[in-house]
């Protein structure tokens, strides 16, 4: 990142400059007294109350349709959808970022935040809202961004406002100012993981920790899209994908999905890959009494107050088996699918609430039937449970293979 206390970078402040000039002009001031740079950007509808360094016309000229298709209608949802594409598109063409904070309520909110999950993750972004207090993610999804509460309407400045404002603004000021440690040198590695699965992951971090910065990402829908993310953007050299379970929440209408994408950007990426079946007998839904209607009578197992499990049946395994084997069709680079006969998760064991190995079977055989096997794709069938220490090391073992690596010399393909 470039130094923003020299000029060189900037920290955005944005809004919608119709109704937010006042705030923004605020915010503005007391970023810059402390000696950094800001450009204000205008991203409203209507007529700005306030000037701004970057007008809304000009954000609205990176639409692809031009800016008279975003300030010209006068259907105020569909300029506010045409206004968060154009700046985010805006975004993307800016190298002098140091961080961002934006104002908003819920229509500028639906435009800043966008173009907030744009930037790389670690450059700083703080977003003020009235919506902050509620469900956050369709805003954050698998970004960095700070959400913060603004307690009153962001209309107009007064003791509480000026405060919650005066606040934000020292704390983006802080993150840009404050320079971070340096990050470890290691080339960056992905694996998944689930609660049910963490013995597994943690043996294979120990494995491989001296080599590779271990980056985990909790399997719940955000954590999927966010390592797909990075890998994406060339952050990553390989990925151990132990919980795919995520597909069980997209296909069977659970709160952890990670979308109809997973494993699309790994496939596009060529990055070494070794997968296996984590928590694929599992599907969650919040409190017992919001599983649907349709799946009462089925197995179901209260994790916690918020999270009811469900076990997956024969016929779902199918289902997902053939699915994940279509995606692993689709990789690049090279594959190892790792199948734990002995249970796919610590529920999965004998005694244990799901053990079920004929749902299991259905999966395996659904892979082994779907996944077209070469010597750069391969699904490898292990007796042990996924937590078993020796399933662990075979995954170690398979990623090593794959990665062309020794026990401590890291690959370097993929590294920016």
């Amino acid at each position: 990142m470039k130094d923003a206390a020299q000029g060189t970078a900037a920290v955005y402040v944005v809004g919608c400059h119709d109704t937010k000039g006042a705030e923004l002009d605020y915010v503005r001031g007391l970023v810059a007294a402390e000696g950094l740079r800001t450009v204000t950007v205008d991203v409203g509808t209507r007529p700005p109350a306030v000037a701004a360094d970057v007008t809304a016309r000009q954000v609205a000229a990176s639409h692809p349709d031009g800016a008279d298709a975003v300030l010209g209608t006068d259907d105020r949802g569909l300029a506010v959808s045409r206004m968060a594409d154009a700046f985010t598109r805006f975004m993307q063409d800016r190298n002098d970022v140091a961080g961002m904070i934006g104002l908003g309520g819920s229509g500028g909110t639906a435009i800043i935040a966008p173009g907030m999950r744009s930037l790389p993750v670690g450059v700083p972004k703080l977003l003020v809202s009235t919506v902050a207090s509620g469900n956050v993610a369709p805003y954050v999804g698998e970004s960095d961004i700070c959400m913060m509460f603004s307690v009153t309407d962001v209309a107009g400045l007064n003791r509480i406002s000026r405060r919650v404002l005066g606040n934000a603004a020292h704390a983006v000021a802080g993150m840009v100012t404050r320079p971070v440690p340096p990050a470890d040198t290691k080339p960056a590695l992905g694996l998944t993981m689930f609660g049910v699965t963490t013995p597994c992951v943690t043996r294979t971090m120990q494995e491989l920790e001296a080599a590779y910065d271990c980056l985990v990402f909790h399997a719940i829908g955000t954590g999927g899209r966010a390592m797909e993310k990075l890998a994406a953007s060339g952050l990553l050299v390989g990925v151990i994908d132990v919980t795919t379970t995520e597909v069980c929440d997209l296909l069977m209408g659970g709160i952890f999905s990670a979308g109809e994408e997973r494993l699309d950007a790994l496939a596009r990426s060529g990055l070494p890959y070794v997968g296996s079946c984590g928590a694929l007998d599992m599907v969650n839904f919040g409190a017992p009494d919001t599983v649907p209607e349709r799946y009462q009578g089925r197995t179901l197992y209260v994790h916690n107050p918020q999270v009811t499990l469900m076990r997956t049946t024969e016929e779902e395994n199918r289902a997902m088996g053939a699915w994940i084997g279509r995606k692993l069709n689709a990789f690049a680079g090279p594959v190892r699918f790792l199948l734990p006969v002995g249970g796919v998760s610590a529920l999965d064991a004998p005694g244990q609430p799901f053990h079920d190995p004929a749902a299991d079977a259905a999966l395996f055989d659904a892979l082994e039937r779907t996944v077209e096997q070469s010597d750069h794709r391969r699904l490898v069938r292990l007796p042990h449970h996924i937590n078993d220490p020796a399933f662990a090391e075979a995954l170690v073992r398979a990623f090593r293979e794959i990665a062309g690596t020794g026990q401590d010399r890291p690959v370097q393909q993929g590294a920016r």
